[in-house]
């Protein structure tokens, strides 16, 4: 293993889950949905309680193991509202809510095709945002977001080194060129202040001025 594998694989495990969200990571394996690292996790956890968040819109529910990161760094009486296509993955990700003792009042789970539902999402209402679900779909996602983030909110892109593709030139397939695509939109946008973080598979976040 390289110096620079074996530092990977130790961000990866400073911060180690607990049995709860090993159990939805699991579940989420069995659906066939690809739940984010323990690494990212940590970082969204992060992330939330430096925002001091109180209102989420997290874009791909999975079984839940993003938002039960996403819950223990907000604010104790924030609410995270988790948007997914699968009613299935929503039946698991409230279990593994309720099993983290989770008041139902902090989640809305919200069953629907993403790009159906954004819109009717309140103007300015959310502390944070993730987007974490259909790669083609992605630059819709991130316009919705600037909509719907209020000024000092962080738009958080998971996925965005795409398999270590993006930073190679010569990777052309679709969902690599929009990952790629996202990250340029970010870094050169005058509405965000942004980085692009080396944790499992990339995570870009930026601020909104």
């Amino acid at each position: 293993m390289s110096e620079k594998a074996q530092t990977w694989q130790y961000v990866e495990e400073y911060i180690p889950e607990g049995e709860i969200i090993t159990q939805a990571r699991e579940a989420a394996v069995d659906l066939g949905a690809t739940p984010v690292t323990p690494g990212v996790g940590a970082t969204l956890r992060m992330l939330a309680a430096v925002a001091g968040a109180r209102a989420v819109l997290e874009i791909g529910t999975g079984a839940g193991v993003s938002g039960l990161w996403l819950l223990d760094g907000m604010a104790q009486d924030g609410v995270l509202t988790t948007i997914d296509h699968e009613p299935e993955f929503h039946k698991y990700a409230r279990r593994a809510f309720q099993a983290a003792g989770v008041s139902s009042q902090r989640t809305r789970l919200i069953s629907g095709r993403a790009l159906d539902v954004l819109p009717r999402m309140a103007a300015g209402g959310y502390d944070m945002v993730v987007i974490d679900a259909e790669v083609s779909e992605a630059p819709a996602y991130l316009d919705h977001a600037v909509r719907v983030l209020r000024p000092g909110g962080t738009v958080i892109v998971v996925r965005a080194l795409w398999h270590d593709q993006v930073a190679d030139p010569a990777r052309r397939d679709a969902d690599t060129v929009v990952m790629r695509e996202i990250g340029r939109f970010l870094a050169q946008s005058e509405d965000f202040v942004p980085a692009l973080l080396p944790v499992g598979d990339g995570v870009a976040v930026a601020v909104r001025r």
